[in-house]
């Protein structure tokens, strides 16, 4: 066959491929070939994550035209969300552990059983966290610095994100339910018309329009509120009234509280891994904040380029925990490694082309954001300097989810414990305070440190001891 013919039936395979995975017809990803399991389930998971980014864009830049107040207050309360974010995730993480493992062993009634038990967690986690909100809303951003203009203006905002922070914890556990039954197109559907939503409502409740009046941030709650409340809803009625995989029906209600156990105990770990993460990078911001304010602009700007750029490679992350969930309860521990070899490669072939890019472009890149030259010197630096470890991060981020796929959620979390705290956080002190390397010691650290997580990582995994993780 000629060239050029064999590279138009690849086009066209691809594209095919492609279609069938958004549709999401296709959710049998125990047998048949590794390389078209990870794609099917990698793609929606990778648009899933990228409508989520252009909603913070969006949700931003429309919420800074009202002011300073309004920019500080969504500053301070998405601070506090990053707490219900964790949980919520931490949660959607064991609960995909879960319903894959049920999946994969075709058990489809006790995986519907298993993600009612979550929905029961979220509810009540969800209870705490709304009363804090009704009644705290004010007093929590005084605490977290707002001064008494900013607390007056913002409250109304909070009150209403954090009274509502159902919708946002119920978008991810159901999300990761969906996920661990193999249904990542449905996943990625849910959180499209959630935040597609919120998009087209931001500008219209903020700035009012017709019968519409203008109701400034408080619109821009509403329309999150909104946004992701649709979004559960459309999550709600699949799982309820859907044909898909899984389906709650009434001899799923009864709650098992030895499943309810176990779920928290892998939400517990996954949670854990997310906070000692998070709780590492506001250390390394205080100390680059020892530099001044160009410092941590460029910091901030370089690392949102990373964090938009490497979705394709979290999306190729979730996809491996599923597949190795998924196998492990069909009994075929070999084609859940092979799973997570095959994933982590191509993850490695994908950050290493963006590594390249970043070593080569970080000047045109960070001066896409800003002009000021100081700004600029320090984000490409950063840029640069973690790019380096590309590589290694490619194969660290698939390792880890695909231990939490397990089940195996303590193997993470001591990985990040002993890498970020006993050695990323003083090595970064040490290099740029103690040695004099300003900033430039915390962007080696954290390339170091986090080369390191993937080593350590890949030494454990070959072990073969999360083969045996009963959930």
């Amino acid at each position: 066959m000629p060239f050029f013919k064999r590279a138009q039936v690849r086009v066209v395979h691809f594209f095919e491929l492609f279609r069938i995975a958004v549709a999401g017809t296709e959710k049998e990803f125990t047998t048949g070939s590794i390389n078209r399991a990870i794609f099917l389930l990698a793609i929606p998971m990778v648009l899933e994550m990228a409508m989520e980014s252009l909603f913070a864009v969006v949700d931003i830049f429309f919420v800074s035209h009202l002011g300073v107040n309004a920019i500080t207050t969504v500053g301070l309360t998405e601070s506090v969300l990053t707490l219900v974010y964790t949980c919520a995730m931490g949660l959607s993480m064991a609960a995909t552990a879960v319903v894959a493992r049920r999946t994969g062993e075709k058990n489809h009634e006790e995986a519907a059983h298993a993600a009612m038990q979550a929905l029961y967690i979220a509810g009540g986690l969800s209870v705490i966290i709304s009363l804090a909100g009704l009644i705290f809303s004010r007093d929590i951003l005084l605490l977290m610095g707002a001064s008494k203009e900013v607390a007056d203006y913002g409250t109304g905002y909070t009150k209403i994100l954090l009274a509502g922070n159902l919708v946002i914890v119920l978008l991810f556990l159901i999300n990761g339910i969906f996920r661990g039954a193999g249904d990542a197109a449905l996943a990625m559907r849910s959180l499209w018309i959630a935040n597609g939503l919120n998009i087209l409502l931001c500008p219209l409740l903020i700035n009012g329009w017709g019968p519409v009046p203008a109701m400034g941030l408080q619109g821009a709650a509403l329309a999150t509120f909104i946004g992701r409340g649709t979004g559960v809803c459309y999550q709600v009625y699949h799982l309820v009234r859907g044909k898909d995989l899984i389906r709650i029906t009434r001899q799923q209600l009864s709650p098992a509280w030895n499943t309810i156990l176990s779920i928290l105990r892998l939400a517990m770990g996954s949670t854990a891994q997310m906070l000692i993460a998070s709780a590492s990078w506001i250390f390394l911001v205080r100390i680059i904040s020892y530099f001044g304010k160009d410092a941590v602009a460029g910091y901030t700007i370089a690392i949102r380029v990373v964090i938009f750029t490497i979705l394709p490679a979290w999306g190729m992350a979730n996809a491996a925990a599923a597949l190795v969930g998924q196998n492990l309860g069909a009994r075929q521990p070999d084609r859940a490694e092979k799973s997570v070899w095959r994933a982590a490669f191509l993850n490695m072939l994908f950050l290493g082309v963006v590594g390249l890019v970043f070593l080569a472009g970080a000047p045109t890149i960070i001066r896409l954001f800003t002009p000021e030259q100081e700004v600029v010197g320090y984000g490409v630096q950063c840029l640069r300097l973690m790019s380096l470890g590309y590589v290694f991060y490619a194969y660290g981020m698939v390792i880890t989810q695909s231990f939490n796929g397990a089940g195996d959620t303590r193997t993470p979390t001591l990985i990040n414990l002993v890498a970020l705290w006993m050695f990323q956080v003083p090595l970064a002190w040490s290099l740029a305070i103690w040695f004099n390397w300003g900033p430039q010691g915390v962007f080696w650290a954290i390339a170091i440190a986090e080369s390191m997580m993937a080593v350590a990582g890949v030494l454990l995994f070959r072990r073969g001891t999360w083969k045996q993780v009963k959930i």
